[in-house]
């Protein structure tokens, strides 16, 4: 008997049939509304003989535009898991007063408000800026396509499975209750003994290693794949943004990797990284995860200050007003968000002389970045500025951001800061930067560059619905939390005793409906636009007056991006084209060598994440095979060296004939 009880935990480990929280009605109808999307999804793609396709165009590729898209469709699906939540959270605050304890328990709750932090940061603003960042840079800088291809496909996938198994919390087991950075002693194992913290640590280490790899694979790519003259000082400035970007995450995600690591031996080997005995310390958990998690809020921000900077460009028929002095501040941001970490723990006691010099770098942080406001309102300046889409959205970037700035000089006083740090005050500034801030401008460069991926714009009507309600959603939303920050309202609670808050907290619930409904419109706007193609589609490839090199390309671009290695001759590279006369070639083409789609990305990026499943639950035999299984295919995949083929020239100019006649019938 013994030995069949020891056989059955080796196998499943602490899996058990009441790890599937059946007595939760909103978790069983959310899983049966999941399995049944899931079901009509697969039986469509069925009718119409689409899972082959799809599994070799799309889910095998190794095209850096056909990945950046599917970035971006993981964002947005994310988005709305994560947002979801963010309601449940409203609804709950905005009920819960005196006797009525609302309709959420408090132990989901906590699970709720982790998990829509984790999946708002880790799986949709992160897979959102790397897709926009694998999407253009290559086109930006003249190439073909990334440096490591095939890493830029297994990056994808290991981000993927980490949301993957974000979403399988929600129907075995439970999900973290320890915030979205699982401070200790609250993170380890005596006070969360259950799989929540570990399905929080597995996630963020998979995906981790596909934003790391990203980060090199970038890094390579601008350093060294730029067109011909193409110096680091003629770069657009969305790429420039990008490589500062993946500077800060390869110097900051191993933080997160180390600590992380840390935290599960912690939880496994019962050692003593993190505890109060044994030479323990909990705040190295906490400075640690803020040199992680400082920067990644500016490796966040920055690509997005890029998108801008196009958008503002290109929308108001001007060059960027002062590019030098733009990619100088973003440089300077790069270095300065290092050493500003601990103005999140001001109140933790590490002493007057520390909280001075943290508080002052965090106030000087804000000077290069006021400079680019500043740079963009004097683009807009005499500019023949058209208020499309992505302007609107710009716009209403520059206030509500300004706003956010605002309110975190604010928190960078270390007295203040010892009074709002803990309430809702801050709450609303971190939503204040992030929403206001990188959303908007994600929002931006899906409206901008849409006609660059499929050739035709994005419904005007609907962009403009889904801006309005997003905006004025946003301040009825966050605006109350500002006031009841001040009242010393603390953030973190699911219930509420004073009935004089429920007020601010239904205005808040009213907001975020607000917001639903500018997600709706956006979704509407995605529908619209694709069944009416082909009354927006515009052959010119350039419906912005796109002003940077990208827009060299037809739209969307052909596999092989160039037919020609572009030759930069000026920082405005496409403008300067078309001042010179620019004609797309007619003739010398030659085979253009393509490397070959893959699944060993999707199928290693698996077998990690049942590997990830099986630590979880303490399921050591199929932890063991399926780590022995990975690495059996990463061996494998070495050996794969049919992984090539030639796009042939008749080919390739047959693909450049027929978008010059596109080009000069659109133009005729």
């Amino acid at each position: 008997m013994s030995e069949s009880l020891s056989l059955t935990k080796l196998i499943f480990g602490r899996l058990t049939w009441e790890s599937i929280p059946y007595h939760e009605p909103i978790l069983v109808a959310t899983f049966l509304a999941v399995a049944i999307g899931g079901i009509a999804v697969v039986a469509l793609l069925l009718r119409y003989k689409l899972l082959g396709y799809l599994w070799r165009e799309w889910l095998t590729s190794i095209d850096h535009k056909k990945l950046g898209i599917m970035y971006i469709i993981l964002g947005l699906v994310m988005l709305l898991r994560g947002f979801a939540d963010a309601i449940m959270m409203r609804l709950q605050q905005a009920m819960a007063f005196g006797d009525n304890m609302g309709y959420l328990p408090p132990h989901h709750y906590d699970q709720i408000f982790t998990a829509h932090g984790v999946i708002m940061i880790f799986f949709v603003a992160m897979p959102l800026v790397t897709g926009f960042m694998n999407y253009i840079v290559p086109l930006q800088i003249g190439a073909r396509d990334v440096a490591f291809p095939f890493l830029n496909n297994f990056s994808f996938w290991m981000t993927t499975f980490g949301a993957v198994l974000v979403m399988v919390s929600l129907f075995i087991g439970e999900f973290s209750t320890a915030g979205w950075l699982a401070y200790p002693p609250l993170s380890g194992s005596g006070f969360s003994p259950g799989v929540g913290v570990d399905y929080y640590i597995w996630a963020l280490q998979i995906a981790g290693v596909g934003t790391l790899l990203t980060g090199v694979n970038f890094i390579v790519t601008i350093v060294k794949m730029r067109a011909p003259g193409m110096t680091m000082m003629k770069m657009p400035v969305f790429t420039w943004t990008a490589l500062c970007t993946n500077v800060l995450i390869v110097a900051a995600f191993p933080v997160l990797t180390a600590v992380l690591a840390m935290l599960s031996m912690d939880r496994y080997l019962d050692t003593h990284f993190f505890t109060n005995e044994l030479g323990g310390n909990a705040m190295m958990y906490v400075n640690l995860i803020w040199i992680w998690g400082h920067p990644e809020v500016y490796i966040l921000i920055l690509p997005v200050f890029g998108i801008f900077s196009e958008v503002v460009a290109a929308c108001s028929g001007k060059r960027l007003f002062g590019y030098a002095s733009m990619v100088y501040a973003t440089v300077v941001i790069t270095i300065l968000s290092y050493i500003v970490w601990l103005h999140h723990f001001f109140t933790m006691g590490s002493g007057a002389s520390v909280n001075a010099f943290f508080g002052i770098t965090t106030m000087i942080i804000s000077i290069p970045t006021g400079a680019k406001i500043f740079n963009w309102l004097f683009t807009m300046y005499k500019g023949r500025v058209r208020m499309d889409v992505p302007m609107l959205w710009t716009v209403g970037f520059m206030v509500t951001f300004v706003l956010g700035g605002m309110t975190g000089v604010i928190l960078a006083v270390p007295p203040a800061d010892f009074v709002l740090h803990n309430s809702l005050f801050l709450i609303a500034h971190f939503h204040n930067v992030i929403i206001g801030g990188v959303l908007f401008g994600l929002l931006a460069g899906i409206n901008f560059w849409f006609p660059k991926a499929f050739g035709f714009k994005l419904n005007e009507f609907w962009g403009k619905c889904s801006f309005w309600f997003w905006q004025i959603g946003f301040f009825f939303a966050f605006m109350p939390l500002y006031v009841l920050g001040l009242m010393g309202v603390t953030r973190r609670l699911s219930h509420f005793n004073d009935p004089s808050l429920q007020i601010w907290f239904q205005i808040a619930a009213f907001g975020a409906a607000l917001i639903a409904v500018g997600i709706a419109c956006l979704l509407i706007q995605f529908y619209v636009s694709f069944r009416d193609r082909e009354k927006l589609r515009d052959l010119t490839g350039d419906p912005w007056n796109g002003r940077t090199l990208e827009w060299s390309t037809s739209s969307p671009p052909p596999a092989y991006n160039f037919a020609f290695t572009p030759v930069v001759h000026d920082t405005d590279a496409w403008h300067d084209m078309k001042q010179h006369g620019f004609q797309r070639p007619t003739s010398g083409f030659n085979d253009i060598h393509m490397p070959k789609n893959t699944g060993a990305g999707f199928v290693i990026s698996a077998l990690a994440t049942v590997f990830g499943f099986a630590m979880i639950w303490h399921m050591w035999l199929l932890a063991g095979v399926s780590i022995l299984a990975t690495v059996i295919a990463i061996i494998i995949h070495t050996f794969n060296y049919n992984r090539d083929y030639y796009i042939k020239a008749d080919e390739v100019a047959r693909i450049e004939e027929e978008r010059t006649k596109q080009l000069e019938a659109a133009r005729g």
